[in-house]
């Protein structure tokens, strides 16, 4: 029988089927933070059972983080709280984890690829709904609750019913300007929010192919955003090349093996998926959205769409934007780059190189956040610092930021934002903030000019 990516890694992995057609994972590893863990250690802890498989799991301190002077106790006290309880917890039952100031501290889902505790073929979970980004090496990841962090806790597997098969195929060759970030933004725009719920997202196709491992993980990390449990990518030599070396990665003979296993798992010829979909890369441009869910988005220079529905209109109210309207020099105030979808290094590559030799407008506010120690690094030793500093953009120390209003780093009410975050959901990023999603380049191109330009006159 011809498989999909998505059967062969999950049949792989099933452990027992149950009734109504449930059937028991296990989970290769468990990424856990400071948010979603303490409830579930408690549960454990309250009913007597231990850790099952404490080297499967890998812990980092994230969402709750400062992204300022992290040598200094954290200020905020639940945050200081959260993260002490995460130490402890961690300590008490033999839990790696990379916590404040450690070399290895990042966002989860930047940090576990690019130490190489990420590989294909795994199943991967962690109590955050992004998750989804792991899949970008062939990987089942997903998000999951407290309860079933707690699952995973005691037994290393989970109770679930297989989601259906989706795939999303799009042939081409993207334009100048038109980012993994793009591409992501305009599947949502043309499916909706809803389309992916109940299915498991394979994206193929030329474009994915040609594309980093870093863009492929912007791609994955938005899956959910559609509505999907996650997204996978085959893995190629893309992938293996990206994987090889790095700290945790298999060496030698075995890295040899694990590889001759990978090219295994790509979908067979004429393997059948429950719902497909196909897009042209010519069709593609730089993206914004103009409302308060992902799937609210056009192409950079068309006009907000005349909608009539009460939802549609609730969402222009909160942004102030009205239907018809162009959102080409709208002064916005603050921006944002960073997050678990656009906080790697190739992220802030491409803004520095429309930023360099530039300055910021007076007004502008703006936060470069990496997604990871190894990140931060790695700016400041190709000079990306010194452009973003002279440019006068404020670069950060690494943490979730200003994705979510977990932390220091918040708009504050009745700001536009233009980020490189997820979400643009009321108050995401502050109570009464106003997001626009785009790629980074589109978001260092309005730090520069105050106000959202056609990018896309750049390139012609």
């Amino acid at each position: 029988m011809k498989k999909t990516l998505f059967d062969k890694v999950w049949d792989a992995h099933v452990v027992k089927e149950m009734k109504d057609k449930q059937q028991i994972l296990y989970i290769d590893k468990h990424l856990i933070h400071e948010v979603t863990s303490p409830q579930a250690f408690n549960e454990l802890e309250q009913r007597g059972i231990p850790i099952f498989r404490p080297k499967q799991i890998v812990a980092t301190a994230d969402h709750n983080t400062p992204t300022q002077d992290q040598h200094l106790p954290v200020k905020d006290e639940m945050s200081r709280n959260q993260l002490n309880q995460l130490n402890e917890n961690c300590s008490k039952n033999n839990i790696t984890l990379y916590d404040l100031g450690h070399k290895y501290n990042g966002i989860a889902h930047v940090m576990s690829p690019e130490l190489g505790i990420t590989q294909p073929g795994m199943t991967m979970v962690c109590g955050d709904s992004h998750t989804s980004t792991h899949g970008a090496f062939g990987t089942i990841a997903f998000g999951i609750g407290t309860s079933q962090v707690a699952q995973v806790f005691a037994s290393q597997s989970l109770l679930l019913q297989k989601p259906k098969s989706l795939r999303i195929t799009v042939n081409g060759k993207l334009k100048p300007g038109v980012l993994p970030k793009d591409v992501i933004l305009y599947i949502i725009a043309k499916l909706g929010t809803n389309s992916g719920t109940g299915y498991f997202c394979e994206y193929a196709g030329t474009v994915f192919e040609d594309m980093s491992m870093e863009g492929r993980m912007t791609v994955c990390n938005m899956s959910i955003e559609m509505g999907a449990r996650g997204g996978m990518i085959a893995p190629d030599e893309t992938t293996f090349n990206y994987i090889k070396g790095r700290e945790f990665a298999p060496k030698g003979d075995e890295f040899d093996k694990k590889v001759a296993y990978w090219k295994t798992l790509p979908t067979d010829e004429g393997a059948a998926f429950d719902q497909e979909y196909h897009f042209d890369a010519e069709d593609i441009e730089p993206m914004i959205t103009f409302g308060t869910n992902p799937g609210m988005g056009i192409k950079i220079n068309e006009s907000i769409p005349t909608e009539d529905n009460a939802s549609f209109e609730k969402s222009l109210a909160y942004m102030d934007f009205q239907k018809g309207q162009s959102l080409i020099d709208q002064r916005v105030n603050y921006v944002f780059i960073g997050s678990c979808t656009n906080g790697r290094i190739e992220d802030f590559r491409a803004a520095a190189k429309f930023i360099e030799g530039k300055v910021k407008a007076d007004h502008v506010t703006a936060w470069f956040v990496p997604g990871s120690q190894q990140v931060a690094k790695q700016i400041e030793e190709e000079g990306l610092k010194d452009i973003f500093e002279q440019a006068g953009f404020q670069l950060r120390q690494p943490g979730c930021s200003a994705c979510l209003a977990m932390n220091d780093d918040k708009i504050p009410e009745g700001e536009y934002c233009v980020s490189t975050s997820n979400r643009n959901f009321e108050g995401r990023q502050g109570q009464g903030a106003r997001t626009i999603l785009a790629s980074p380049l589109v978001a260092a191109a309005t730090a520069i000019n105050g106000k959202i330009i056609d990018i896309t006159k750049q390139f012609d």
